[in-house]
Formats: C-alpha cells, structure tokens, sequence
C-alpha cells in the first residue's frame, strides 16, 4: 500500500447547481472539476485514490476511469461518513489526504506544502485553512491563545464569537492513516445537521493530546469550492486568468486578456499574437509568431509557425506553417494542411490532405479528399463526396487547376497539371496535363425576349 492516498469526496448532488449532471462533472477550464481535483494531488505526489460517489456515481466512474478506487456512499451523512467508507481502500496509507471533488483551483504546490508540514510535524492531522474577508459559510478555525488548533466549530453550530473568526476550513486534510480510521469510529451525529462530521476527528485528536497543525493558503481564491453556477464562473475566470498569465509570461501578446480563454494544456509560441476572441480548447498547440483570431475557436488543433488564423473554427485539425486561414471558415476533423497553404472566406474543408502551397480562395466545400500541391481551386468549387449512403473521396494532383463553381463527384481523381473549365461537373477521372470541360453546350435564341414578351 502507498505511503500517500487521498480519499476525494465526489457524492454530493450539488442541488444549488440545479442540473442533472453530477456537480464534479461540471467542467473548468475544459476538464471535469472533479477530474482537475484527481490530477493536482496525483501531480503532488499522492499514490493511490478512492473516489467516495453518490450522485449520478455511475457517470463519475465512467468520466474518470479504471484508476482509481470508487466507493459509494449511498445514503449522504456527512462528510466523516463519507470518509470512513473508504478505510477499506486506504486502510494501510500512511498518510491520507482528503479532498473535496468541488475545489478545482488548488494547486500542486499548495497541496505538496500541506503534506510537507504534516510530515515535518509529526503531526496527526494537518488542515489547510485560508483567511476570508466574508466566511459566511465556513467551518471556523479556533485556536487556544497560542495559536494551537483546538476544534473546527461548523457555522451553524458555532455561537457569536466563533462565528466572528475569519480563518475558515478548506475542507482539505492530511492525516496520519491510523489516527483517522481511529478517530472516525468514535464520531457521532449529534450535532445540527445530523451528520458525520469530519471536523470532529480534529477534536478528537485534540483531545487526545495529538499534534495537529495547520497550514494557511495565503490566496482565498485559491480554495474556492463550488456549490452554485456562480462559483462555476468565478472559477472558471480565476483559471482563465492564471493560463493568460502564464501565455504572457511566455512571450506570448494577448490584445485584451480578459478576452482571452485557454485550457490548461494549450501551447503558443513566443510572439504570437492572440487577439479579442480566441478560444484555445484542449490540446491545441500554436507555433511562434503566429497572429490568431479575433473571434477564433481552435480545438485540438495544431497552427504551425508564422501562420495567420481569422475568425475560424478548427477542431481536430494541423494546419502547416505561414497559412492564411479566414475569415469565416470551419476546418474539420481529419484535416491536413500543409505549410503556405491558403483558406480564404466562407471555405469549410474536412477529413482532407491538403498540399503545399495550395488555395482554397473562397467559398469551397473540400471534403474526403487528396489535394496535392500548388493546386488552386476556383470559388464555388464542390466535392461531391456523399451518394447518400456512402463518403467517397475526390483527389486532385500537384498543380491542378480548377475553375469556379465546379462540382467534382467522387470518386473522382484530377491528374497533375490538369484543368477544369469553370461550371463543369466532373463525374470521370481527368488525366494528368489534360483540360476537362463538363458542362452543357450554350444556346442562344436570338430575340427571345422581345418574342416571347409580345406574346404574352
């Protein structure tokens, strides 16, 4: 068994969410809270995890995975309930960390300082606490008059001078392992909410003549739980300002920051430029000197160096170096750009290859398709690539040209060098070099107008 397991309270329904889903499941930053919650104490050295669930468990466990233990607390009696429930998961940890599954702002850090002060005071139970301007709320933090932590009074429990103190339970521990399971078997529910409270270990231990230190997270914000939408916003903006900091710090311009929404695992080079606008969304990376955006929405998507992104919606997507995408166009999964490619307005391009060099200039449906390079494409041209039950694709060689408003009716290959006449329909393969016209002969009836007018 590790020497570090953390026991993550992920039970609760979250009913001031009013929402179907799971309050864990609710996301920030472009990931689950729940699943940020797991991946900063596995980041800070925790070895093994039980997942305590409750509420729409079964979507918990399938969102997160194979990786951790789950344990289901079937019947919500508070959180000392829900943490002894995973003593037999975690019986043989040296040290437990207990977490709720709602405080997806922590930080690594914070909880490797947590765990580093429990181990260094030999300490029973370590609490991280924070100071709030308003702790309306919160259990407090009482202390004896010499700063030793005495109890965790909750707020409808304590009277008006506990109520007064401003230094609040985060609700995130460390605990020595045996003095836990210990503890926790002798709490009662006899208190206001008729619950098993954790914060009753404290006392115990206290009690008992055990060490119990606490460590202050200097930044409130940072221990923000969320019960509500508006949490979830404040969140979600408290994150969205560390990852535009971070961008800035990187040699990154952001034109307006506030504008400005990165997940966490987004990547942009040194002098691009992002403007008002952009979303960055999952993994997308973004090389040096690019200008992106405004109002551009890029989601696992890969823009190679000195490339120009406008107001674009691109998911699934590597885009080569020193393109010109924009405005008005949507990149579809599966697609390849090359590098100095060029996707002009109202062009939408999806599951294709595209080579080097090559344009789209303006409204074009390239889809399932091999395009070579050099190859320039005429506006209106169409792949026809669905005959209502199956996709084909179309390929068009190095150097094609074709003409605008073209349809090419897949499976359809246009040879290197070739060219398309403009209004034509391609429905047979056209062989390199060679000049394919597909469209019906022009006829003119001299005086049309003029007859059929009078005859009317």
């Amino acid at each position: 068994m590790s020497k570090w397991a953390a026991a993550v309270l992920a039970a609760g329904k979250g009913t001031r969410m009013k929402s179907r889903l799971p309050k864990v499941l609710h996301p920030v930053g472009g990931k689950p809270m729940v699943a940020r919650v797991l991946a900063t104490a596995k980041a800070a050295g925790v070895e093994e995890t039980a997942v305590i669930i409750g509420f729409g468990g079964e979507e918990v466990r399938a969102a997160l995975g194979d990786e951790y233990h789950y344990v289901v607390q079937a019947e919500q009696l508070g959180t000392g309930h829900a943490v002894r429930l995973a003593e037999d998961a975690l019986r043989e940890a040296e040290t437990v960390l207990v977490i709720c599954g709602d405080t997806p702002l922590l930080r690594t850090e914070t909880i490797r300082q947590l765990y580093d002060a429990h181990r260094e005071a030999g300490a029973a139970a370590t609490i991280l606490t924070t100071v709030m301007p308003d702790a309306t709320g919160y259990g407090r933090i009482i202390r004896d008059d010499k700063g030793a932590v005495l109890r965790i009074v909750e707020e409808k429990d304590a009277d008006a001078s506990e109520r007064a103190v401003r230094e609040v339970n985060t609700g995130t521990y460390c605990f020595a392992g045996r003095q836990l399971w210990e503890k926790l078997a002798a709490i009662t529910c006899d208190n206001a909410q008729g619950e098993y409270y954790l914060t009753d270990v404290i006392a115990l231990l206290v009690a008992a003549g055990e060490t119990v230190a606490a460590v202050v997270a200097e930044d409130s914000a940072e221990t923000l739980g969320v019960n509500s939408r508006a949490q979830l916003a404040e969140a979600e903006a408290i994150l969205r300002r560390r990852k535009v900091a971070e961008l800035l710090a990187a040699g990154v311009t952001c034109i307006d920051p506030e504008r400005v929404y990165a997940d966490d695992e987004v990547t942009v080079g040194a002098d691009t430029v992002l403007e008002p606008g952009v979303i960055l969304r999952g993994r997308t990376h973004i090389g040096p000197n690019c200008r992106i955006g405004p109002d551009t929405e890029l989601v696992d998507t890969v823009v190679g160096e000195d490339s120009r992104v406008h107001r674009t919606y691109a998911h699934e997507v590597t885009v080569g170096a020193r393109a010109q995408i924009g405005p008005y166009v949507h990149l579809r999964p599966g697609t390849e750009l090359a590098a100095d490619v060029k996707v002009g307005n109202f062009v939408e391009v999806k599951n294709s290859r595209v080579g080097a060099g090559t344009k789209f200039p303006h409204l074009s449906y390239i889809g399932d398709s091999d395009v070579g390079g050099g190859v320039n494409v005429g506006c209106g041209t169409i792949t026809v690539n669905y005959d209502g039950v199956h996709k084909h694709r179309t390929t068009i060689g190095d150097g094609a040209f074709v003409g605008c408003n073209t349809n090419l009716v897949a499976p359809v290959t246009v040879g290197a060098d070739a060219y398309v006449g403009a209004g034509s329909t391609i429905t047979k393969d056209v062989p390199p070099a060679a000049l394919a016209v597909g469209r019906s002969r022009q006829i003119i009836k001299e005086n049309w107008v003029k007859k059929t007018v009078e005859r009317d």
